[in-house]
């Protein structure tokens, strides 16, 4: 098992988000790798939970990470679903066809996996989750 790739992996998305121009126009400099204290207003992109699984063999180490990238809004942003899930395909399409160089591994792939839409605080906010898998070579 091998988390060498990990930070590399996190540190490169959070670029490729940033440097997106269609995500920027949807959700300005709201894109976060950590969350502020107060939640900000309107649509924001945030960095979630990871799970890694080993994925070495004979030719040398590697892992597979699952990792999630979360658009939501709060309350003041109440128009339903649209404005967040436009924000969750531009992430999707950033991330599916941005050009990812790690500095430590390398990225041989990654997949969109799957999305869950539901309504938070107390039906007012919104939230898309998505799921991404990663496979790092370490060899």
């Amino acid at each position: 098992m091998s988390y060498l790739g990990t930070a590399a992996l996190q540190a490169e998305v959070y670029r490729v988000l940033r440097g997106d121009g269609a995500l920027r126009d949807l959700v300005g400099d709201a894109i976060y790798d950590a969350m502020p204290v107060a939640a900000p207003a309107g649509v924001h992109v945030s960095l979630g939970p990871e799970e890694v699984r080993d994925a070495g063999d004979m030719t040398g180490g590697g892992a597979v990470h699952d990792f999630v990238v979360s658009v939501l809004s709060g309350a003041e942003a109440a128009g339903g679903f649209g404005a967040v899930k436009a924000a969750a395909v531009a992430v999707s399409e950033a991330l599916e066809g941005g050009e990812m160089v790690l500095e430590r591994g390398h990225l041989a792939g990654l997949w969109f996996l799957r999305a869950r839409a539901r309504r938070v605080e107390n039906g007012a906010g919104r939230r898309v989750d998505l799921t991404f898998r990663a496979r790092i070579d370490l060899g």
